[in-house]
């Protein structure tokens, strides 16, 4: 399942499981290729319930599931990856525990070096960002757009974008390089979410 290729959904930080689970639904809907589960504010409980919810709806709509930093949940609820830090110091370990055959993807920040090396332990796909200021991850963004280009080159694993991306600025990332955008806010914060996951999936089909 790691076609790390179109939009890659990420969760917004809900308490409320229902809500949660009618968002991703709608997003999925909208042709959402991939999710990711991060939710920064849910204690371990309740991080569990919203996984298991997310892993039955990922399942019917053959999208995979990634899990953000929690390994023992991404095993626990059998997901279908694994997203971390290149800077955590655990990716090699991360690879050895969920086997040669889930997904892994590795934030890299803004540095080649880090892809790199995420390519030589294993990594499935990896991450750049933020490009632009993000009303989640702080920052003002500014990694350089070709960054994308040389590590699709350098490390031949598909390129993931990420940090304040929208449905405006995300074609100039893709002609970049990026296989992947991902998204929160411009996605989960739109009124009609459905409706702003075609968007984004159209850009992929120009």
């Amino acid at each position: 399942m790691n076609n790390m290729t179109g939009l890659y959904a990420i969760t917004p930080d809900l308490i409320d499981s229902a809500a949660l689970l009618r968002k991703v639904e709608a997003a999925l809907e909208g042709g959402a290729r991939a999710l990711q589960y991060r939710n920064k504010i849910a204690d371990p409980a309740l991080r569990l319930e919203q996984a298991r919810g997310l892993a039955r709806l990922c399942r019917t709509f053959h999208v995979p599931l990634i899990i953000n930093d929690h390994l023992d949940l991404a095993l626990e609820v059998d997901a279908d990856g694994l997203h971390i830090g290149a800077e955590d110091g655990s990716t090699a370990e991360a690879r050895r525990q969920l086997g040669p055959d889930r997904i892994l993807g590795v934030t890299c920040y803004r540095k080649i070096e880090n892809a790199l090396e995420a390519a030589r332990i294993g990594a499935s796909y990896v991450a750049f960002g933020g490009f632009f200021a993000s009303p989640v991850k702080g920052g003002a963004g500014g990694a350089p757009m070709s960054i994308l280009g040389e590590a699709k080159r350098r490390t031949g694993l598909p390129v993931v974008a990420i940090g304040g991306i929208t449905v405006d600025n995300a074609p100039q990332l893709v002609a970049a390089g990026a296989d992947s955008v991902a998204v929160i806010t411009a996605l989960f914060g739109a009124p009609d979410v459905t409706a702003a996951a075609r968007q984004f999936t159209g850009i992929f089909s120009r």
